[in-house]
C-alpha cells in the first residue's frame, strides 16, 4: 500500500500461552515514537462511524484490541506530497496493527465487527479541555472522497 506521507504502520505481535496472551502496542524505541502525551480507550458500537477529525500539532497512534474497525485517513495537507490521498486499514482482533497518524491528516473509523470495538489511542499530546487541538467535520457530508458503506462484490 502506498501510504500517506508521515503515516506509519506496525504489525502487532500477539504472544499467547496457557495463561492468556500479551500484545505490545507501542514502545519508546519504535522509529515513529515522538513523545508521550496520554493513553485512552474509545469504544464504538457495530456500524457506527466516528469521523472525521484532524489535529494541527498532535500525532495519534491507533490500535484496536477488541473487535474490528475500518480506519480511514485523508491527507488534507496542501503542502504534502500525498495531498488528497486516502488510506484504508482494517485493524483489530483479526489484524493486530498500530497506525501512526501525523498532524493534518483527517482520520476516523467505522466499527465493522458484530460486537463493540475497543480502540486504544496513544497521542503524543495531552487533551486540553478548554482548547482542544481537534478540528471536526461531518462524517458523511463533506469534501472527502470517501464512502463509509461496505463494499460488497
Amino acid at each position: 500500500m502506498d501510504l500517506i506521507n508521515g503515516v506509519v504502520t506496525k504489525k502487532l505481535r500477539v504472544i499467547p500461552d496457557e495463561r492468556g496472551r500479551l500484545m505490545e502496542i507501542m514502545r519508546n524505541d519504535d522509529p515513529f515514537f515522538e513523545k508521550f502525551g496520554q493513553v485512552y480507550l474509545s469504544t464504538t458500537y457495530p456500524g457506527v462511524v466516528k469521523a472525521w477529525h484532524y489535529h494541527s500539532k498532535q500525532s495519534d497512534n491507533i490500535a484496536t484490541v477488541k473487535g474490528m474497525i475500518k480506519l480511514a485517513l485523508y491527507d488534507a495537507r496542501e503542502d504534502s506530497s500525498t495531498f488528497g490521498k486516502i488510506n484504508e486499514f482494517f485493524i483489530g482482533e483479526h489484524n493486530p496493527m498500530l497506525v501512526h497518524v501525523p498532524p493534518g491528516v483527517y482520520h476516523g473509523w467505522k466499527c465493522i465487527s458484530e460486537s463493540e470495538a475497543l480502540v486504544i489511542n496513544i497521542p503524543d499530546h495531552v487533551y486540553v479541555y478548554d482548547a482542544p487541538d481537534e478540528f471536526r467535520i461531518d462524517p458523511h457530508n463533506n469534501d472527502i472522497p470517501y464512502n463509509w458503506a461496505r463494499k460488497d462484490g
